[in-house]
């Protein structure tokens, strides 16, 4: 069937609708990887947008159990062509299945090409995807400059605390508390690969419920939306900081921490998202390749190096990709150490975390 994405800019790209038939208003964003598009349908981070994938061809190796959360998260799903018929010994479904399943629309066919480059001249904006032939123009572009993706932690945290063994014969038996902003699944397997015990807790649990756990160290976790929505959150995380526990913080949860710290954020102009992007080390010089999904970033201009320090940049565009607290045993990045683009080289990260609980 005939589907539209119409864009904020009055922009039309015509295609054929995938996944669910409901029209949907959402954020458009778009993912530079070329493999890993199951990873990225089930990244919680994505909740409130609709990513377009920039490699030509998706859904090749079907729907396998490389999942990063129980569902897929984002509103709606763009792509230039969707395979049809998988081939993989571990596929288990087709991505049109898995869309239908989980009710989210999606749009197939389109330049993307195109659509990415509209996104990085212009910005990222909001965008509609419908099967309404009748669509009304100005009735759709007001429904767009309304949209806001708002609050959507409290869409992906989990509902209470739950418990997760480390690996059994490993040595190390630490306790980690993980405020689950939208975790990705692999936070957590890192550290229990590790042999730590992680109590995973909803993103709204109170800091003393963590201090008084016994833990032996904070992970606040990835999630989405815009950080300043968070401010009930931010609250409870300074008195982490505050604290004497080493906490290590990954994207959303590293813009958190400088936020409680009074350090500021702002909007990219198209974010960062895709397996591929450099971070420099600024202590070794050292670079690494990246995965990374994010549209804000820290305003290093007002950060107080009494407070923090920049421990990495984007080598692309020079944003911060990453602090470290003066004083404190806090490490915070903004690109995903456990999403192994490279595939493992920012892993240490981990290691150096485990090391600070001594």
């Amino acid at each position: 069937m005939k589907a539209f994405l119409i864009l904020e800019d009055g922009t039309v790209f015509t295609g054929t609708g995938i996944g669910s038939g409901k029209e949907v208003v959402s954020e458009i964003v778009f993912n530079t990887s070329m493999t890993g598009y199951l990873e990225v349908l089930t990244d919680p981070s994505y909740a409130g947008q609709a990513v377009v994938m920039t490699y030509p061809l998706i859904g090749n190796y079907g729907i396998t159990p490389d999942m990063e959360s129980k569902r897929p998260w984002p509103d709606a799903y763009i792509v230039r062509e969707l395979s049809r018929m998988p081939s993989n010994f571990r596929s288990e479904g087709t991505i049109q299945g898995f869309l239908e399943k989980y009710d989210i629309p999606g749009i197939a066919g389109i330049d993307t090409r195109a659509l990415t480059k509209i996104l990085r001249e212009k910005g990222t904006m909001n965008g509609m995807i419908t099967r309404d032939e009748n669509y009304t123009m100005e009735d759709v572009l007001s429904r767009l400059k309304a949209y806001r993706t708002g609050n959507v932690v409290e869409k992906v945290t989990c509902r209470e605390k739950y418990v997760l063994q480390g690996k059994k014969g490993a040595a190390l038996q630490k306790k980690i508390a993980l405020l689950d902003l939208g975790a990705k699944d692999n936070i957590a397997r890192s550290l229990t690969q590790r042999g730590c015990e992680v109590t995973v807790y909803p993103a709204h649990t109170a800091a003393e419920e963590i201090l008084s756990s016994g833990c032996d160290g904070v992970m606040l976790s990835n999630g989405p939306g815009d950080p300043k929505e968070c401010t009930e959150i931010i609250k409870e995380i300074k008195k982490l900081y505050d604290s004497d526990l080493p906490v290590f913080a990954i994207c959303l949860g590293h813009q958190l921490m400088a936020l409680a710290v009074g350090a500021d954020t702002y909007k990219m102009k198209y974010g960062h998202r895709g397996g591929n992007h450099p971070v420099k080390d600024l202590k070794t010089g050292r670079v690494y390749i990246s995965s990374q999904n994010h549209g804000y970033v820290v305003d290093t201009e007002r950060l107080d190096e009494a407070v923090a320090r920049p421990a990495f940049i984007n080598v692309n565009d020079g944003t911060n990709e990453g602090l470290e607290y003066v004083g404190k045993k806090i490490y915070t990045v903004q690109f995903h150490p456990e999403a192994c683009p490279g595939p493992q080289d920012s892993g240490y990260l981990f290691d150096r975390f485990i090391d600070m609980l001594d």
